[in-house]
């Protein structure tokens, strides 16, 4: 089963944190939470969890990038954004292991003085991980970045915290230099615009935490009833811009969370089944082996982590 692990798990149990002199206070929630750390203390691998908080990471080493149905191999440096709505697990395959990560919460960087808030950002939303792989050039200047946040986190500046979030603006941008000028806030049409719209909210009924969590959107006609518009408008929108229909991506959708749950969590087939909207597991079976060419009973025997 998919855990999640809180800021007080993070602090208690890595190895990173337990140097520190004491706990922070987490019940302090006027700003939020912000705090950084060397890379050199992490562990060679982590469990497949969600967190409560968002994470940046410097990698500086090689390994393995678990999420979803994806498996990264992280080959070379990188600059990676973890979301805290996306479970995850890292083994380490190099020796090597350093550079530097921050973790912040969404109070932290929704401040209210923020005209906009970071988790619109592209970075931050649906359901993936970005990986941004670095040149030299770049590997310095964001290492030089994350010394300065953590020399001042050290510093008795009264506004230090306002400083972290510029310094993570400055993270945050050196990232978006690095997307494809189309992903960069391009002019949308209307179809576009449905479009956006949809696959955000395809996403947010995503993952599911427990058998007892059942998917609430399931057919077309709930997403086109939930956005406002006809079906026959979303399926148009749809297909003019990703070439597939409403249901098309719905399917590709449970399947691909399926696989997660098959391989992750120990649930019964039946109880993926009815966490996906199915009334009947047999239904469930017939549009996996459809989609996958094995049943879900043979994918996990295959796949189970």
């Amino acid at each position: 089963m998919i855990t999640n692990e809180t800021l007080e798990d993070f602090y208690r149990n890595h190895p990173a944190a337990q140097r520190l002199p004491k706990l922070p206070d987490f019940k302090n929630g006027e700003h939020g939470h912000f705090n950084v750390f060397s890379r050199k203390y992490c562990t060679k691998y982590t469990s497949y969890n969600r967190r409560d908080f968002y994470k940046i990471s410097l990698l500086i080493g090689k390994g393995k990038l678990f999420y979803g149905n994806q498996e990264i191999e992280i080959n070379r440096n990188a600059l990676i954004f973890f979301n805290r709505n996306v479970p995850y697990s890292w083994q380490a395959v190099s020796e090597e292991q350093a550079g530097y990560f921050c973790l912040f919460t969404e109070d932290f960087i929704n401040d209210g003085s923020r005209a906009k808030n970071i988790t619109d950002n592209p970075l931050f939303r649906g359901d993936s991980i970005p990986v941004f792989y670095i040149d030299k050039i770049q590997e310095s200047e964001l290492f030089n970045i994350f010394q300065k946040m953590s020399k001042e986190l050290e510093s008795g500046y009264i506004h230090k915290y306002d400083l972290m979030r510029s310094y993570l603006d400055l993270i945050i941008h050196e990232a978006m230099k690095m997307l494809p000028s189309e992903s960069a806030g391009a002019h949308m049409n209307g179809s576009a615009r449905v479009t956006s719209l949809f696959l955000e909210l395809l996403d947010r009924q995503f993952p599911i935490d427990s058998p007892e969590h059942k998917l609430q959107l399931k057919t077309a006609n709930d997403y086109a009833s939930r956005l406002s518009i006809h079906v026959n408008h979303l399926n148009r929108a749809l297909k003019e811009i990703t070439g597939k229909t409403t249901t098309e991506h719905i399917i590709e959708k449970v399947i691909l969370h399926s696989k997660v749950m098959l391989r992750q969590s120990n649930w019964s087939v039946t109880e993926v089944a009815y966490c996906l909207g199915f009334e009947y597991a047999a239904y469930f079976n017939n549009i996996f082996k459809k989609q996958t060419g094995i049943t879900p009973k043979s994918y996990r025997e295959t796949h189970r982590v």
